[in-house]
């Protein structure tokens, strides 16, 4: 079942690849479907009749090793389907391998542009846009190839970095091991990770053996939250509830475990061992992190106060043993793999415009403020604009949000201004307009389950563990 969890995450619904005779059928005039692989990479094109020119490249999310490598050119069948019927040409790559792949990801992503461009013709304008892993490839295209966009939608984006989101994760595992109460739990790895997979006797299964003891016990809860502190993990877990109120701690703690459980877990102490191999080593740190300052910052600094207070635990005590406890460094040419893959520099040429839930646990919406930082210092914060939706969910937006989110991208590059398009009442106007079949949450395993849109103003806090181009100068 935690294959399955995580083979969806960053969106993961396939548009079915069909057979095609491309530049037959492009020089006929009618639509086109091809599939093909390039360097070990499959992909798949779709152009509509009546093409208006535009090409939409697609970068899909993280997929586990072992999982089908498939190829896929929309993050839903109802957003895709719109594209298409208003004209948008279709492509995207599986990547040639699963897993962290920004490195294959950037290769292949060109290499399907190029395909394109030999087989058909350059398109007048291309956009690039992606969910999770794929809103970081996309984010890191626009960076790294400048020339070959006209604009980025990154959705639910790793757009803080590699470094930044991964010594994040270490935070949230260093606590949980120094304070879990099990003995068991002196056994978890926390970085080199050898003990791999998801089966029993496993690192993963250790750790959710620890995340279940100390669920438990109120002293063990409160914990947890301290955890979920210094990772800034939102308490709500389901999109299709309401969010906890802010002083409903127990509530908010039970999410923040549904998180660690199901979601964020499997990464921090399972995958990223494949992470490791990429990049030869451990690329995480935690050297002079003080947690104390780390859990002034945190959004969850009240829960964590009041959840001590009721377990009878002394909160200063158990900060202290963090900052006596031994520290974890990373491996610099590690370091250096995931710097390359890919930190950000700010230095965008073209609109971007990002969308995020409010209540993400596995991206946080404090990336978008981490990615905002950069841009801004880089004097290029006009061509950026960040929407959010009030929603529990990783990438849990309506096709209607993200149809919104994309006229407003395309009128912004074709008008040359932003004005008010991205202001909430507009966008949730514009996509209520899409109907009922388009304001549905969409699930591999669950019918469509209707959803009003959603968009806020909203000002995320400071990402906790900032690293950009910045760090390397």
């Amino acid at each position: 079942m935690t294959r399955l969890r995580i083979a969806v995450l960053g969106a993961l619904m396939v548009v079915v690849a069909g057979l095609a005779s491309p530049t037959a059928a492009y020089a006929g005039g009618g639509g086109v479907k091809e599939t093909g692989t390039i360097d070990g990479a499959n992909f798949v094109i779709e152009i509509p009749n009546g093409w208006n020119g535009t090409l939409v490249l697609y970068s899909h999310g993280y997929r586990v090793p072992g999982t089908p490598m498939t190829a896929q050119d929309a993050g839903d069948p109802v957003t895709g389907a719109w594209l298409l019927a208003n004209g948008y040409a279709l492509a995207g790559s599986s990547y040639s391998s699963n897993g962290w792949a920004l490195q294959q990801a950037f290769h292949d992503q060109i290499a399907l542009l190029d395909h394109f461009d030999a087989t058909y013709v350059t398109p007048k304008r291309t956009i690039a846009w992606g969910h999770s892993l794929g809103g970081m490839i996309t984010a890191g295209l626009i960076q790294l190839n400048p020339d070959r966009f006209a604009g980025a939608l990154p959705m639910c984006g790793v757009v803080a970095g590699g470094p930044g989101v991964w010594n994040q994760g270490l935070d949230a595992e260093f606590v949980l091991k120094t304070l879990a109460s099990e003995s068991f739990a002196a056994g978890l790895q926390l970085v080199n990770i050898t003990n791999t997979g998801f089966g029993p006797g496993s690192n993963f299964a250790l750790a959710e053996g620890v995340l279940a003891a100390e669920q438990a016990t109120p002293q063990g809860q409160a914990r947890l939250a301290l955890a979920a502190a210094v990772g800034d993990t939102p308490g709500w877990f389901n999109p299709k509830s309401q969010e906890p109120a802010a002083t409903d701690y127990a509530a908010r703690e039970q999410n923040q475990f549904l998180w660690d459980a199901k979601t964020d877990f499997p990464f921090l102490f399972a995958l990223r061992a494949e992470l490791e191999a990429r990049a030869g080593g451990n690329p995480s740190w935690n050297t002079g992190v003080d947690y104390q300052r780390q859990l002034a910052r945190s959004i969850n600094r009240d829960e964590v106060i009041a959840l001590y207070s009721a377990a009878g635990l002394s909160l200063q005590a158990d900060l202290d043993r963090l900052a006596d406890a031994q520290r974890i460094s990373a491996d610099p040419n590690a370091l250096a793999y995931l710097e390359k893959y890919i930190v950000y520099n700010g230095d965008i040429r073209q609109p971007v415009l990002t969308l995020h839930t409010t209540g993400d646990g596995l991206v946080l919406n404090q990336d978008e403020q981490a990615y905002a930082s950069v841009v801004r210092s880089e004097g290029n914060e006009s061509l950026l604009r960040q929407t959010f939706v009030h929603r529990a969910g990783h990438c849990s937006f309506t096709p209607a949000e993200t149809v919104s989110a994309f006229q407003t991208l395309v009128n912004r590059i074709d008008t040359g201004r932003w004005q008010d398009t991205t202001n909430p009442a507009t966008m949730n106007t514009a996509a209520a307009s899409l109907g009922p079949g388009f304001n549905v949450l969409l699930s591999p395993t669950e019918p469509p389950f209707p959803m009003a849109p959603a968009f806020l103003t909203f000002m995320p806090t400071s990402f906790l563990r900032p690293f950009d181009a910045r760090n390397l100068e």
